[in-house]
């Protein structure tokens, strides 16, 4: 059960209950930041977007109105320790989670989690017969280098998650949604992989758009994708970006079956309108990490529906 009031302690591995567990959503903690390229702190994201959930100046309640707090088909599993949150633990984890036929949110953590994650998810697809697998990724950037020149020529640093996946042939169809910041040779890469961008340039004026996936579906929300009046508490602001609302309902409408998840890249050390000692006691979460539970909120919504639990 989800109950972000009770403190969880680190994993190094993944608990051995998960077989036998009755939930059909497991949220996984992935705080990591070594493979940031210009600024660190999102290690420490995953503890305030469940805090920042379970918020008095809230509710656990998506917007379709399905109840997901203290909700038994959610089961928490904690944070994978720095150490531990490899990116061989984190392909194991996803594999672990996915083959028990649960569907995975993970809090990151840096934009790098998604490559290990995939993986884990693909193999573990694959082993029950599935090939396919798609991705919608929300981002202002595309994270195709090849490798990333800021973080010491690090292929594997949150800028290059996504030339990872597709060069493994991970994953069958690519969606960037955001996009507004691509480079020469990030425009070849996208070329040379197939990837289908929407950038902001040209959907500026055409919200919503309307995309639809055939088979399983790996979501992934970077929240740099908002503009950074919506959501300062990132690493890297680009302006230019979505409305929180913009984000929120292609969440809601696109059509396809979302077997995992991740939400990145919330950086607490740059967040602002936090800090403040509510009536209860509470202190006030930021104003980005709200937004981090809002999108995590909605993913889960996506998921319990798959399931059949509207």
């Amino acid at each position: 059960m989800w109950n972000p009031r009770v403190k969880r302690a680190a994993l190094s591995v993944l608990p051995s209950f998960l077989p036998s567990s009755s939930s059909t959503i497991a949220i996984l903690g992935a705080n990591v930041d070594a493979n940031s390229s210009f600024l660190t702190g999102s290690a420490s994201a995953p503890d305030a977007i469940r805090t920042a959930f379970h918020s008095d100046s809230a509710n656990g309640f998506s917007e379709c109105g399905m109840n997901l707090m203290h909700n038994p088909m959610i089961t928490d599993m904690g944070n994978l320790t720095p150490t531990s949150a490899s990116m061989s633990s984190l392909s194991a984890a996803a594999q672990t989670i996915v083959s028990h036929d649960k569907r995975l949110l993970t809090l990151g953590g840096d934009h790098s989690i998604t490559y290990p994650l995939v993986k884990g998810v693909r193999r573990a697809l694959c082993a029950r017969g599935e090939t396919r697998l798609n991705i919608l990724h929300l981002d202002a950037h595309s994270d195709l280098y090849e490798y990333d020149i800021l973080n010491q020529n690090n292929r594997y640093s949150h800028a290059s998650p996504f030339a990872r996946i597709m060069e493994e042939g991970l994953c069958s169809r690519l969606v960037q949604v955001g996009i507004r910041t691509h480079t020469q040779h990030t425009r070849e890469q996208a070329a040379a992989y197939s990837v289908e961008t929407y950038d902001m340039r040209s959907q500026s004026l055409n919200w919503p758009i309307d995309v639809a996936f055939d088979g399983p579906v790996y979501v992934t929300v970077d929240l740099d994708v908002l503009d950074p009046a919506f959501a300062p508490g990132v690493s890297h602001h680009e302006p230019g970006g979505l409305s929180t609302r913009q984000v929120l309902s292609l969440l809601q409408t696109f059509r396809g079956n979302v077997v995992a998840s991740d939400v990145v890249e919330l950086n607490p050390s740059r967040d602002i309108g936090g800090g403040h000692v509510s009536i209860s006691g509470e202190t006030s979460s930021g104003m980005t990490a709200m937004v981090a539970a809002k999108v995590a909120k909605e993913l889960l919504a996506r998921m319990l529906k798959a399931e059949g639990l509207a």
